[in-house]
């Protein structure tokens, strides 16, 4: 959004929001393509960062999720909140001596985050994540050629 013009906010987020709603994962990809080929013509980085991320956009309507907890999982807010906090604990370190160094920092800002994290709203639907990723991941393990095919 931050590399399109404010007049274009308001109709690419409905359509990215008509399209996290729809219960059918084709239908949805049809709208996101629709919407990156308009934006093609005059933003050709938003409409590749859009196909970019198609994939990770619909990943929460493919698994057929509740809607609450769809909603709830869409949302980067998570992510962005510990994000920050692990810039925050990290900023003041000067010299990154190695990896190691680097991994016991993040953790550090990991622990500090989790301290504010609240419990999702969702959270009784949870069960059903775990069995759809494991439908999923049961699909994928005994035929993994015909996702392959899919995707390409």
């Amino acid at each position: 959004m931050e590399r399109l013009p404010k007049q274009h906010h308001a109709a690419t987020r409905r359509v990215l929001r008509q399209a996290w709603e729809l219960d059918d994962a084709d239908k949805a990809e049809k709208l996101i393509r629709n919407l990156a080929r308009r934006l093609d013509q005059q933003w050709p980085g938003v409409a590749a960062s859009i196909l970019e991320g198609l994939d990770e956009i619909l990943t929460v309507v493919r698994l057929k999720l509740p809607k609450d907890l769809r909603r709830s999982l869409a949302c980067t807010n998570i992510a962005e909140n510990m994000m920050g906090t692990i810039r925050r604990v990290t900023r003041n370190v000067k010299r990154w001596r190695d990896a190691g160094m680097a991994l016991r920092w993040v953790a550090a800002g990991m622990i500090e985050a989790n301290k504010g994290f609240r419990r999702l709203k969702a959270h009784k639907q949870l069960s059903v994540l775990r069995a759809a990723l494991q439908a999923r991941h049961n699909r994928m393990t005994i035929n993994p050629v015909a996702h392959v095919r899919r995707a390409a």
